[in-house]
C-alpha cells in the first residue's frame, strides 16, 4: 500500500513552490482626483508546482505580502469593497499572459491604514517541454468601483520556476485548449449606471404657477423640469441631468415646500448602512424675491445592497417670502453627504418649477437682514445660489461615483508609502 501510494505521488504534479519578489511600482490613481502618479514597493509572493507535464493545466496563486499602498485619511473601506486583478507573464519555454484575479474580500481598513489585498488566483495549460517563469507584473485595484492601476518601473525577476517535462498531461481541466489561462481578466472600470427605476412618475401637473390668494387656495403643485448638473468630485467632472418638482403648501404666510426627484438616481457601488446618506438642496428664488431656500432629506431608514437603486427621498423645507409679488421656486445646487464625504452638483442651468403670488413677511427672503430658520429648512438673504459643501473642510478630498443627479460614495483613493526596494 505504502509503495502504491509513493508511486501515484511520483507521477503527479511537483511539490508546489512559494517565492516572493520586491519591485518598485508606479500607480495611477482614478483620473480627476487631483492626485499625482505615485510611486511604491509592491512584494508578491507567487505559488506553483515546482514540475508538471506538457497538457498539464496548472493553478497559480498571487499572494500580496505588502500593497504598495495605504488607505488615506479621507475615507474609512468598508469590509468586502476592495478588489485586485493582475497579470502574471510567463516565460521560458513557452511565453503567455496569465489573467488573475482575486476574490472582493477584505477586512475593514480605516483610514490611514495599510491596503489588505485578497489573493488571486489564475491557471495556466502548459504546452511545451522545458523551464516556465513565472513574473508578476501589471495590476488594478478596484475599489469602491473605481481603479487604480499599478506597473513595474523597474524589470521584475522571475517569482517561480516550473519544470515541464513531455507525456500526457494528468491534471487541470482538460487537454483541448492552449489558452494560458481560463481566469477572468484584469476587472475594468465598472462605475454603475444610472439606474433605469423610478421612485415616481413624473406629475401632470396643471400649472406651474399658483395664485397665493386664490379662493384661499393653500396647495400649490409645480411642474416637472429637467435640470441638467455639473458635479465636481475628487474622481472626476460629471454631467447628470434630473427631473425635479416643487411643490408648496401655504402655512400662515410662509410656504412648507417640498422637492422632488422622479427618479431613482443611481444603484449603490456598496451595500450601505442606514443612517448614512444625507441629501440638501438649494431652490433659488426669483422674480419678486431674492434669494435661496434650504430643503432637506432624511437620512437613509434601511440599508441600501450592492447594486440596488438609491432613493432620493421627499425634500422639505420653508419659505417665508422677503417680497410681495409674483415669485419663482426652481431647483439650485444639490448636495449629498454620503458615510462622512460630501459631493456638490451645480446645475448649468435652472427652469422654474413653481410660482407663488407672494406677501412680503419680516425677516422674509429678500432684503431680509439674516435668515429665518425651521424644522424643516431655512431661507439664505444674499440672492443667488448661496455655497453648500464642505467649504470648512477645505483639505477633505471627498470620494465619489456619479449616476443621475447624485455623487455618491466614491471611488477608493490610493496615496503610497516611499519605495523601498528589495535587498
Amino acid at each position: 500500500m505504502f509503495t502504491g501510494a509513493a508511486v501515484l505521488l511520483g507521477v503527479s504534479a511537483g511539490q508546489a513552490q512559494a517565492a516572493e519578489v520586491a519591485y518598485a511600482t508606479k500607480c495611477v490613481p482614478p483620473s480627476g482626483i487631483g492626485l499625482p502618479d505615485v510611486n511604491g514597493t509592491t512584494k508578491v509572493e507567487i505559488t506553483a508546482p515546482a514540475t508538471a507535464k506538457v497538457g498539464d493545466t496548472v493553478d497559480v496563486v498571487w499572494k500580496f505580502t505588502q500593497a504598495a499602498s495605504k488607505n488615506p485619511d479621507i475615507i474609512d473601506l468598508p469590509a468586502n469593497s476592495v478588489q485586485p486583478s493582475g497579470t502574471l507573464k510567463a516565460a521560458g519555454a513557452q511565453t503567455a499572459d496569465i489573467a488573475m484575479q482575486g476574490p472582493r474580500e477584505n477586512p475593514a481598513i480605516p483610514k490611514g491604514g495599510a491596503m489588505t489585498l485578497s489573493d488571486m488566483k489564475g491557471t495556466l495549460k502548459l504546452t511545451a517541454a522545458g523551464q516556465v517563469t513565472l513574473t508578476p507584473d501589471a495590476y488594478v485595484v478596484n475599489a469602491l468601483s473605481t481603479d487604480t492601476r499599478c506597473a513595474p518601473t523597474e524589470a521584475v525577476r522571475p517569482a517561480a520556476t516550473i519544470t515541464v517535462t513531455t507525456g500526457e498531461g494528468s491534471s487541470g481541466t482538460g487537454s483541448g485548449s492552449a489558452s494560458p489561462s481560463t481566469s477572468p481578466g484584469p476587472s475594468q472600470s465598472q462605475s454603475p449606471s444610472p439606474s433605469s427605476s423610478a421612485s415616481g412618475t413624473p406629475s401632470t401637473s396643471p400649472s406651474a404657477s399658483a395664485s397665493g390668494g386664490d379662493g384661499g387656495r393653500t396647495d400649490f403643485t409645480g411642474k416637472v423640469v429637467d435640470i441638467p448638473y455639473t458635479c465636481q468630485s475628487p474622481i472626476g467632472e460629471k454631467k447628470a441631468t434630473s427631473p425635479i418638482q416643487i411643490n408648496a403648501r401655504k402655512n400662515g404666510g410662509s410656504y412648507d415646500l417640498t422637492a422632488q426627484f422622479k427618479k431613482s438616481v443611481m444603484d449603490s457601488p456598496i451595500d450601505i448602512p442606514a443612517g448614512k446618506v444625507k441629501p440638501t438642496m438649494r431652490i433659488v428664488l426669483g422674480g419678486a424675491d431674492q434669494g435661496s431656500v434650504t430643503v432637506q432629506g432624511p437620512l437613509n431608514s434601511a440599508p441600501i445592497p450592492q447594486n440596488q437603486p438609491i432613493e432620493i427621498p421627499d425634500l422639505t423645507g420653508v419659505y417665508k417670502p422677503g417680497a410681495t409679488g409674483e415669485s419663482t421656486l426652481s431647483p439650485g445646487v444639490l448636495t449629498i453627504e454620503a458615510m462622512g464625504t460630501t459631493t456638490t452638483c451645480t446645475p448649468d442651468s435652472t427652469a422654474v418649477s413653481l410660482t407663488l403670488d407672494t406677501a412680503e413677511q419680516a425677516s422674509g427672503a429678500s432684503g431680509g437682514s439674516g435668515s429665518s430658520s425651521s424644522s424643516g429648512g431655512s431661507t439664505s438673504t444674499g440672492g443667488g445660489l448661496a455655497e453648500t459643501g464642505s467649504g470648512d473642510h477645505g483639505t477633505l478630498k471627498a470620494l465619489g461615483l456619479v449616476a443621475g443627479t447624485a455623487v455618491l460614495l466614491g471611488g477608493a483613493v490610493f496615496t503610497f508609502m516611499p519605495r523601498r526596494r528589495a535587498s
